[in-house]
């Protein structure tokens, strides 16, 4: 879609959530996972789509599927270049290029629920989680391109939740196969 189509269709959106914020509320998608042996997981879309994980050889899976940390990743990326693309299209500047990347480092030790010498449980999230951003647009300068993406990034869901550790209740339904 060109920008100022996306333009466009974020304006109406704008205008119906000034007149009516409650119409900005929803309930997002649920992800939905479904476990399909050894390490293997099914994530299904409420739309049908699929996409399937599994973990490296080394921690038991066949590694032949994306993991589920590199999907957190992906979501992280996708998400943070959607709402940059809304923001340069919102000030009227096509991009040429976009491209999000974001990295970590992970222990897997923490997954294994081993703990450090000292005691305490290895943390088994990612640690050093950045993003790197690769952007251009003709005849925009760099300063303008860079407040974009920094617009682009308070914007993003995705981001909000890393930068900002939402909680995260659990809610467990046990019983017997």
């Amino acid at each position: 879609m060109a920008a100022q189509n996306i333009a466009a269709a974020l304006q109406r959106a704008e205008a119906i959530f000034q007149r009516r914020p409650e119409a900005a509320v929803h309930d997002d998608a649920p992800g939905a996972a479904r476990w399909s042996g050894g390490t293997r997981v099914v994530a299904t879309h409420a739309s049908g789509k699929q996409v399937e994980t599994d973990m490296p050889g080394e921690l038991g899976g066949s590694g032949d599927q994306v993991s589920p940390g590199w999907l957190l990743r992906s979501g992280l990326a996708a998400c943070t270049a959607t709402a940059i693309a809304m923001v340069a299209a919102q000030e009227g500047i096509a991009l040429d290029s976009l491209e999000v990347e974001v990295t970590s480092r992970s222990d897997s030790r923490g997954l294994l629920g081993m703990r450090e010498a000292d005691g305490t449980l290895v943390y088994p999230g990612p640690h050093d989680l950045q993003m790197r951003v690769r952007i251009a647009a003709a005849g925009v300068p760099a300063q303008q391109l860079r407040a974009i993406v920094e617009q682009g990034n308070r914007r993003a869901p995705m981001s909000a939740v890393a930068r900002d550790a939402m909680p995260l209740p659990l809610h467990i339904e046990a019983g017997a196969g």
